[in-house]
């Protein structure tokens, strides 16, 4: 969806699609009928517009066209395999995966000027432009680390650990303000960073301008905090010898997320083949732990499949002056007859 503009883009999927797979619908609401339409030959795995901009990322190439009608197409870029669809667009960069795995081409939309940065060793699993344009960033498939990148100059500014072991990240979100970074993964948990950005001062200022979300000590929390990202391990940090998870950034704050079973081929149907593709569904499954910041302290995490549901989160300080997340309110929207099921709100903030 274009904004708070009446454009929706609409591709084909599921057991029934309304609109071929390989077809991109550019809707408009206030008239209700399709205005644009936009025919590859491979399968859409992802759609990204701007009020001059269509971007659209197909398994291996991104193609990008003027937002006009009828369209005009600008350029084609080649890509790794991008069954996931990542693609960033902002109002200055376009950013997508690079040619070889784990890299990412930046694209500056006024020049077409094309830069490589050489994010991971291993295949993008994850990415995410910040609502400034100012960083980028990135997880692989390995789902340790997420690299922060400026957006201007391609440098690295930032490393944030998720953890030590493999996971499979899910979703990358960047909260309005460009300070907070979240997290999701198949480990169930969400975690919360603060960003590393070149125009914003410290955490500590955050924290003062929130202090009116500090949550009471009888609120119903799920979720833990930590002490701050730096002061992980304390002096064991310090030791200039030692593994570097030792001195690695980590979140200053998780919460346990709820991602339920891998879902079917339908939704309530009695099949049960969790590895079979899901025609239109970007890397063959509905989506879980989809991330999105309501403001630049509540976020939103969503997830698909036959248990699909919402949670919120709002991250504030506690009594103590730490910062933590705390589960705020849930519901099951589909239910495994696909049906709404009501569930109720459980804690305050």
């Amino acid at each position: 969806m274009l904004g708070r503009a009446n454009y929706i883009a609409l591709v084909g999927g599921g057991k029934q699609p309304k609109f071929p797979q390989n077809k991109v619908i550019i809707w408009d609401d206030a008239k209700q009928k399709a205005v644009i339409t936009l025919e590859f030959r491979t399968s859409v795995n992802r759609i990204r517009l701007s009020r001059s901009r269509i971007v659209v990322a197909l398994q291996n190439t991104v193609h990008v066209y003027a937002f006009s009608s009828p369209p005009t197409k600008l350029s084609v870029f080649e890509t790794a395999d991008n069954s996931s669809g990542l693609l960033c667009l902002g109002s200055k960069i376009i950013a997508f995966p690079g040619r070889t795995p784990g890299q990412v081409q930046l694209v500056e939309i006024d020049t077409g000027n094309v830069s490589i940065i050489p994010a991971h060793g291993s295949p993008l699993r994850a990415m995410e432009l910040s609502p400034d344009g100012e960083v980028l960033a990135t997880a692989s498939e390995t789902g340790t680390l997420i690299r922060v990148f400026s957006s201007g100059n391609c440098a690295r500014v930032g490393e944030l650990r998720r953890g030590v072991d493999h996971a499979s990240i899910y979703s990358i979100g960047i909260s309005p303000d460009s300070k907070l970074l979240a997290v999701t993964s198949d480990k169930s948990t969400l975690h919360i960073f603060d960003l590393p950005h070149p125009l914003h001062t410290p955490h500590d200022e955050w924290a003062t301008i929130n202090r009116n979300m500090r949550p009471t000590s009888s609120t119903s929390t799920i979720g833990s905090f930590e002490e701050p990202s730096n002061q992980k391990w304390g002096i064991l940090g310090k030791i200039p010898m030692l593994p570097r998870v030792f001195s690695d950034v980590y979140s200053f704050t998780s919460a346990h997320i709820e991602i339920g079973d891998d879902p079917g081929i339908g939704l309530g149907n009695g099949v049960n083949n969790p590895h079979a593709p899901k025609p239109g569904i970007p890397g063959g499954r509905p989506a879980k732990g989809i991330i999105g910041w309501l403001n630049d302290y509540t976020i939103m995490v969503i997830g698909a499949g036959r248990d699909g549901r919402w949670e919120k989160f709002m991250v504030g300080e506690d009594g103590d002056g730490k910062r933590r997340c705390v589960r705020n309110g849930w519901k099951r929207y589909l239910g495994l007859g696909g049906m709404e099921s009501e569930q109720g709100v459980k804690g305050t903030m």
